[in-house]
């Protein structure tokens, strides 16, 4: 696994209200944003993700009310695009391999990508998602049009 991050996911109790504040922050919505996710591009092909707390939890099959020790869910995810679903299972492979837990095995999403989720070993919650619909750069970051 590459040492990047390419998206952020921030699980939210009021989408609109969010998106507003970090509107008047000076960030653009993308063309991506889509319902009830929201997606800013920041510098570096970073991307920023708004998405309700609930679906985030659900996305990773934890319940978002669980609170006891590293398997509470914090309400946001680090994400790891790769190119492929292949590389999806091959990184989810790696991590385990280094002692993550696997929450979710690669799988088709509703959103037509590939993902699968792991918890490091104090819990923080990483994605590791090819979505067909965003642009990758040559150094691995996300490129979204705005």
């Amino acid at each position: 696994m590459h040492p990047r991050v390419t998206l952020i996911t921030l699980g939210i109790s009021d989408l609109a209200r969010s998106r507003r504040f970090y509107e008047a922050l000076g960030f653009t919505a993308a063309s991506a944003s889509l319902g009830d996710v929201v997606f800013f591009q920041m510098a570096g092909g970073v991307v920023l993700a708004l998405w309700p707390r609930q679906e985030l939890a659900k996305d990773a099959q934890i319940p978002a009310a669980d609170c006891g020790g590293a398997a509470a869910f914090s309400g946001m995810s680090l994400a790891h695009n790769v190119r492929s679903a292949a590389e999806v299972d091959a990184v989810l492979d790696e991590a385990a391999r280094a002692g993550a837990r696997i929450l979710k095995p690669g799988g088709n999403v509703f959103w037509g990508g590939y993902t699968g989720y792991f918890a490091d070993p104090d819990g923080y919650l990483w994605e590791v998602a090819w979505n067909p619909g965003f642009a990758m750069t040559a150094d691995g970051g996300l490129a979204l049009s705005s």
